[in-house]
């Protein structure tokens, strides 16, 4: 059998190397697996120690995506025999969900503070586990195929994987409206959300890995004398787009005063009310709209809750909690029955619980939070210190 990610090193003209990881999952959209997180964390520490690599290239097989999102299989089968077990409502108890979780945050954790320059290659679907991924690489390329969402409210989740950390940051109210509809986003949009820095055609992949093996690397890779280096590549490419390839506006910048003032609620109510009250021939806010209306009401509030919370947290604080609330989500009905409706039996007709967003309580919401561990103990007490 393959292996889900694969590794190679890539030679430069002064006797540098390019670390090059492949997500190699095609047929799976390159969901990340646990397999792959186990492949990938070890190989970017050895990289991080090893002074002739001068920087990473995290790309993927295939054009349709470069992550899809996690992989949900397994996860589903554990959190049925889990809420099936008498201890269903320790958030401990599914062993499989913690040790995926844990693995995937620390993983996404090591590239938002890695040594080295990360470029992040993010064609094709990027998506929850995807952005996960790509959101901390020091230097973020899409391209004119790129489709960027964090669509959990549609699986009864909220956008992890530090996305509310990161969506709390992004320009305006446009953070809770892309937790709350799942919006798409091209390559436009990633910029100017800044969850992406460069906007380059696909079809000059190559050329741009051939510009980085000839440049003049610095010794350890970890100064920003090599992330300037690997900006300024990227810059030249992004200035070659030949005319014959097409980047759509960003329909976030276009609607950017009205997401804003639907966004601009006290309440979650308000502004989930306001969203689904506009009336717009626009197709794109029309599949958000959509999206809202079919979501987990208590996806909702729980997405915004977190950003809220989550604004004045270091990053491993935000990794910390959100392992918290997110073993929660496993506990109870919503995130299961999200996964049936939408992909093992693909029914599109989830049954949320709470069904209405009304019960979806600030002292429903504040259950989430609830952590068993002493601060010493939490398994990711270890990041940032």
């Amino acid at each position: 059998m393959s292996q889900p990610v694969l590794f190679e090193e890539l030679a430069t003209q002064n006797g540098r190397r390019i670390g090059v990881a492949t997500l190699a999952s095609e047929k799976t959209l390159n969901a990340l697996s646990l397999d792959m997180v186990h492949l990938l964390t070890p190989q970017l520490r050895r990289w991080a120690k090893d002074p002739d690599i001068a920087m990473v290239l995290l790309q993927a097989q295939g054009e349709k995506a470069f992550c899809a999102g996690g992989d949900l299989q397994q996860l589903y089968r554990t959190m049925r025999e889990h809420h099936a077990s008498p201890a269903r409502d320790d958030i401990r108890g599914n062993r499989y969900a913690a040790e995926f979780f844990e693995h995937e945050y620390r993983l996404d954790y090591e590239i938002h503070t890695y040594p080295k320059p990360i470029l992040c290659w993010g064609h094709g679907i990027v998506m929850g586990g995807g952005i996960g991924l790509m959101a901390g690489c020091s230097h973020r390329v899409v391209t004119e195929r790129s489709r960027l969402a964090m669509p959990e409210i549609t699986i009864g989740l909220y956008p992890d994987v530090g996305g509310s950390w990161f969506l709390s940051r992004v320009p305006g109210k446009l953070g809770a409206f892309l937790a709350l509809t799942g919006a798409l986003m091209n390559a436009e949009d990633a910029k100017f959300t800044k969850l992406a820095d460069y906007r380059i055609a696909h079809a000059d992949k190559q050329k741009v890995i051939d510009a980085l093996q000839l440049q003049n690397w610095g010794e350890g890779g970890g100064d920003n004398d090599n992330k300037a280096l690997l900006g300024r590549v990227l810059q030249q490419a992004e200035r070659d787009v030949a005319d014959d390839v097409t980047f759509a506006p960003s329909a976030l910048r276009d609607n950017f005063d009205l997401i804003n003032l639907l966004c601009s609620g006290q309440t979650v109510p308000d502004i989930v009310d306001a969203i689904l009250a506009l009336k717009s021939d626009n197709p794109w806010l029309q599949k958000a709209i959509a999206t809202l209306g079919a979501g987990a009401p208590g996806s909702a509030a729980l997405s915004l809750a977190l950003q809220e919370r989550v604004r004045h947290m270091s990053l491993a604080e935000v990794f910390r909690l959100e392992f918290v609330v997110t073993l929660h989500c496993a506990t109870r009905p919503d995130f299961v029955e999200g996964i049936r409706a939408l992909i093992i039996e693909k029914d599109q007709k989830p049954q949320w619980n709470p069904a209405h967003l009304v019960d979806a309580t600030p002292a429903w919401v504040e259950g989430f939070f609830a952590d068993p561990w002493p601060a010493a103990e939490h398994p990711l007490a270890d990041l940032g210190r």
